[in-house]
């Protein structure tokens, strides 16, 4: 079936405008669209001539268009970090029809072109220790869609007085995030060692000065600078429990604030401490704020 992968190319090669840079999604679409018409064409005998050749080059030569198109903008956002100027460019590949059209848009946990987009800005590279398992109660890692996190700053609002702390950080989206995208100051705790050196190797490469990460557990982490702290249940059970009490005496002391995403919101729900205007769903983030105990 030749047709498919034809008419695709013609399409996209009538109608370029997906060669503006903003056009994230459209490039993205268009390369998962090329990719699944080129499986319909019919394998040929080893040794034999391809009479799809032409057509597959043709296909190579536009997904590598793409693909550049995309490095040359994940090269100016990092230039534009490292030199403090990133913040507004990067959060409006969530906007303006680049990235989120609605609120509705941050559901769920699936992965999107926005996820490219962070992923080809802070370059994480793949962590040394292979198949890492996680500890008991620890839940096995995987990063914030980018699409929450974006979600995420425009609500909290974070100034300079702000230090967001993401217990579970990973290689360290949401930190690295945070501080190129707002005046706060972030910490990424995380207990995983390989994890912890390639998101500060993404922060001293792109001059994120007030990203921050800490190898240790988070029951014994240092969490008395945090003004808001992010879970993206990166562990149940008495860790979790024991995690939240220690924010509990935090609170006693001064307001935070709480982000929570996935199965650990239905736990922090039932925190009496806590309060939120949000919809206690797991499959968006969750914000809390702290009250005094005579009001819980």
């Amino acid at each position: 079936m030749i047709g498919p992968l034809q008419t695709l190319l013609a399409e996209l090669e009538r109608d370029p405008s997906w060669q503006a840079p903003a056009r994230l999604r459209e490039r993205a679409q268009a390369l998962d669209r090329i990719e699944r018409a080129m499986l319909y064409l019919p394998a040929v005998a080893d040794g034999s001539v391809d009479p799809n050749q032409a057509l597959l080059d043709r296909a190579q030569a536009l997904q590598a268009q793409l693909e550049t198109i995309d490095q040359d903008v994940y090269r100016d956002l990092r230039e534009d970090l490292r030199s403090g100027a990133g913040a507004r460019r990067l959060l409006q590949y969530a906007s303006d029809g680049a990235g989120l059209d609605s609120a509705t848009d941050a559901d769920g946990d699936a992965y999107d072109h926005l996820d490219a987009l962070l992923s080809g800005v802070f370059q994480f590279e793949p962590p040394q220790a292979d198949g890492i398992e996680p500890a008991a109660e620890m839940v096995f890692y995987q990063p914030t869609p980018a699409r929450h996190i974006f979600d995420l700053i425009a609500r909290l609002h974070l100034d300079a007085q702000d230090m967001l702390v993401d217990l579970g950080a990973g290689l360290g989206h949401v930190p690295l995030m945070v501080a190129g995208c707002t005046p706060a100051r972030s910490l990424g705790v995380e207990l995983e060692a390989a994890y912890v050196e390639i998101a500060r190797r993404s922060a001293r490469g792109l001059n994120l000065d007030r990203a921050g990460f800490v190898q240790a557990d988070a029951r014994a982490a240092d969490l008395s600078a945090g003004t808001v702290f992010y879970l993206y249940t990166p562990f149940t059970g008495s860790v979790l429990r024991s995690v939240l009490d220690t924010l509990r005496g935090i609170a006693l002391a001064r307001p935070i604030r709480v982000c929570s995403l996935g199965p650990c919101t239905s736990t922090i729900a039932a925190e009496p401490w806590l309060r939120s205007d949000d919809d206690p769903r797991g499959d968006r983030i969750v914000v809390w704020r702290s009250v005094r105990t005579h009001e819980a």
